[in-house]
């Protein structure tokens, strides 16, 4: 029988995960992992583990405790602070999979005995032609494949996904049956095991303000920013543009970040052009097979709740991509992650550096 440690966050859908592993007959043990040292409203370590350790319970299966927070510290949050203090919009959940969910739990449940681990993300993996596939969650609207496209083979191949083929609806009903006080737990939002924060007061704390002059697109200074690193390309909420800047009604919206003079660019409304880009250009490339597809016209997202667009393939070496989307994508923010995909199966990805038209 083989031996199944599996991470217990004390959320649903690791604990619907591990009664699934049970019930197909595993011997499965849990693992709570802590990776951040505060404890506060925003990060619920102990309440998280209370609920873990709940399922446990009822599951009759052991709970192992472990603490990651240096290597989250080391790996991952440094890397998320040093993407913003460049103007850059980081996606921490994407390192923290790569190197704490699917490294350092991987390499310490091994440790433990186990033959693999498992995980309650919503996707699902697939053995194809001698490679593994990463496949997209059966839930698209909680499919986490975006998230998961910096895993390797060994990774993939080490891992199972017991909920990737349910309904987020039919987990919550198979909690609530099985006693589980965590059923209608809210999903966890936020930064990768930080929480929900509000990500100006959060950001204050490790990185000096560095206010400077909003300006629109016109050249017009219309007000004055708390410090770049705050704002996102396509960000319509807290830019605090009062009225009186233009002739024409609509929302102001981040278009641009000019470093160099510490400026944040600014236009008017949802359609407007300088918003919408059909080039990118991304580094840190990565494919989960290993190899670059043959096809140089796939699918690809620009943020986990973007909808897949055609895209072909401009150039690319052992690092870069450059591409060309089939119509022009709102909002692409340098930091964020491109994603590839071919139909379900989720290619691989890069980090967004630049765009153009």
């Amino acid at each position: 029988m083989s031996r199944i440690i599996i991470g217990m966050s004390g959320g649903v859908d690791s604990a619907v995960a591990a009664s699934t592993l049970i019930e197909k007959g595993y011997d499965v043990e849990g693992l709570f992992m802590k990776n951040w040292e505060e404890e506060s409203e925003y990060c619920t370590s102990e309440g998280d583990y209370i609920d873990a350790l709940q399922v446990c319970d009822r599951l009759k299966m052991p709970l192992h405790s472990v603490n990651f927070a240096k290597e989250y510290w080391d790996r991952v949050f440094l890397y998320f602070l040093e993407e913003y203090k460049n103007g850059r919009t980081p996606n921490p959940d994407v390192l923290c999979n790569t190197e704490i969910k699917f490294k350092e739990f991987l390499n310490y449940a091994i440790e433990l005995g186990a033959d693999k681990i498992a995980t309650g993300h919503y996707v699902r993996s697939d053995d194809r032609d001698g490679k593994i596939k990463l496949i997209k969650g059966l839930d698209h609207s909680k499919d986490q494949s975006y998230f998961l496209y910096g895993l390797d083979q060994r990774q993939i191949s080490s891992a199972f996904f017991p909920i990737g083929d349910q309904i987020k609806s039919d987990v919550r009903k198979k909690a609530e049956k099985l006693g589980f006080d965590n059923f209608d737990k809210k999903d966890s939002v936020g930064i990768c095991f930080i929480g929900e924060r509000n990500i100006k007061d959060f950001l204050k704390q490790y990185i000096p303000a560095n206010p400077g002059h909003i300006v629109s697109s016109d050249g017009l200074t219309i007000g004055q920013h708390d410090g770049l690193m705050y704002y996102t390309i396509g960000q319509r909420k807290g830019l605090g543009i009062g009225g009186g800047h233009s002739d024409v009604d609509g929302a102001w919206y981040v278009i641009d970040k000019d470093l160099e003079n510490n400026q944040l660019i600014v236009g008017q409304g949802h359609n407007n052009s300088a918003l919408y880009h059909k080039c990118l250009k991304a580094s840190k490339l990565h494919w989960i097979s290993e190899n670059a597809p043959r096809n140089n016209r796939l699918n690809a997202k620009i943020r986990y709740r973007a909808d897949d667009v055609p895209c072909k393939i401009k150039d690319i070496d052992q690092n870069n991509i450059s591409i060309e989307f089939e119509r022009p994508c709102f909002g692409i923010a340098p930091g964020q992650s491109v994603v590839f995909y071919d139909g379900e199966t989720c290619l691989g990805g890069a980090i967004i550096d630049s765009y153009s038209n």
